[in-house]
């Protein structure tokens, strides 16, 4: 008996204490509805974005990224006690943050991973605010609707042409900056009297434009990306501004006809060009990455292409050069692209995303000028064509036009 009082005895001491600490234990936070306004902390300058919280079909937190008419799901948010983690979609990089009810906001950091040098910026958000920039801006004075002849001046020393294409609507602007190896993508701001303020933040990479014209309407402005990029730019207005012909600027060597690879799958297993798989079909190569914004919007329309035409002897092959060089992080990051963009056709390691090291290993190329390139081989294993770059969809005309003459020439092959 006495033992049986023993036992019941230290049974109620550790049930206490037991509810003790979960009663000290601190609860979870939530992750409020609505729209947040974010802010990133770059150069002594804030770059605002928009993070849209709801809850999905079952009752999960999830985020959009909002950069205009681009919405970009979270969908892996995380939340213990004040501190939340959001995965950044296929973006090797997180933001964390404590959530501060009180101010109803949150603060904490931008982190980009396997990279040489840590990568952290500093992030802040507040609840219910939806304005990019400003609250009230003052009245715009300056339509910069059109097309600009535009000349980057970078901080590394380089020099960059590209063409600006705005879209004013009162005090809204919207955009992006077509250039020889790419678009700045989705941006998103306003005209503030006669200052134009843009940006972006998609995950990976975050800008933020600024301008004012001069006294012949010339615009003259500064271009802050990442932790440390700065650049000033100036841009002319130019409905017929032009940029050298994308399929002009990677070609073969002299000498070559045909392309030749062999990579790992995600699997390990080698796979070559040269497989049956491949023989006799019109084949895409794609060089890309999961780090690489521009690829992100290639994907998004090859994937569901190549499921319309796989039976008609279309093929498609992702060479995908990586941040990191092992190849067990490689093929992480890559898994989550493909499952994100439901991708059914071959993914290689090829390499890492260093330009020059990513030219060795297709010795026939005179260069990888940019992420993404794609190669167009007919049935017969000749190069046919090779697109430097991708205009996506926040380009409006130029991607339209892309689409049209990519289809096109596909449909051809196809024939042939």
């Amino acid at each position: 008996m006495k033992h049986l009082f023993n036992y019941i005895f230290f049974g109620l001491i550790i049930g206490s204490m037991v509810l003790s600490l979960n009663a000290c234990r601190p609860k979870n936070k939530t992750l409020k509805s609505g729209t947040w306004r974010g802010i990133l902390t770059i150069s002594n300058q804030e770059v605002p974005f928009l993070l849209e919280v709801a809850q999905d079909s079952a009752g999960k937190t999830v985020a959009y990224l909002v950069n205009g008419t681009e919405r970009i799901l979270l969908d892996e948010i995380t939340i213990a006690g004040d501190s939340v983690k959001i995965p950044l979609h296929i973006f090797d990089a997180d933001l964390k943050a404590h959530i501060n009810d009180q101010e109803d906001g949150m603060k904490g950091k931008w982190i980009r991973y396997n990279l040489e040098e840590p990568y952290e910026v500093a992030f802040s958000a507040k609840h219910v605010q939806d304005d990019r920039f400003s609250r009230n801006p003052a009245k715009a004075t300056q339509n910069y609707t059109g097309n600009w002849e535009v000349l980057f001046n970078h901080n590394d020393g380089t020099e960059e042409k590209a063409i600006g294409v705005f879209n004013q609507q009162g005090n809204h602007l919207s955009g992006t900056f077509l250039s020889p190896t790419g678009d700045y993508r989705y941006l998103d701001g306003e005209v503030n009297g006669d200052e134009l303020r843009l940006s972006t933040f998609d995950g990976y990479h975050a800008y933020l434009f600024k301008a004012e014209p001069d006294n012949d309407g010339k615009l003259k402005g500064k271009f802050f990306s990442g932790k440390t990029g700065r650049s000033t730019w100036t841009a002319t207005r130019n409905d017929n501004a032009v940029l050298p012909a994308a399929d002009t600027l990677t070609y073969l060597k002299p000498g070559y006809a045909k392309l030749a690879f062999t990579f790992p799958d995600l699997n390990g297993n080698k796979v070559s060009l040269s497989d049956p798989q491949f023989r006799g079909k019109v084949v895409v190569v794609q060089l890309m990455g999961s780090w690489c914004p521009n690829c992100m919007d290639e994907t998004a329309y090859l994937a569901p292409f190549y499921k319309e035409n796989k039976d008609k002897g279309l093929e498609i092959i992702g060479l995908a050069y990586e941040q990191s060089p092992e190849f067990e992080k490689a093929k992480k990051r890559l898994e989550k692209l493909k499952t994100r963009f439901s991708i059914e056709y071959p993914l290689l390691v090829a390499g890492t995303r260093d330009k020059e090291a990513a030219a060795k290993t297709l010795p026939m190329l005179n260069h990888v000028l940019a992420f993404p390139t794609t190669i167009i081989i007919d049935k017969k294993g000749d190069v046919r064509k090779i697109h430097t770059g991708f205009s996506g969809p926040g380009t409006g005309k130029y991607y339209e036009a892309f689409v049209q003459d990519f289809e096109k020439t596909i449909a051809k092959l196809l024939q042939e």
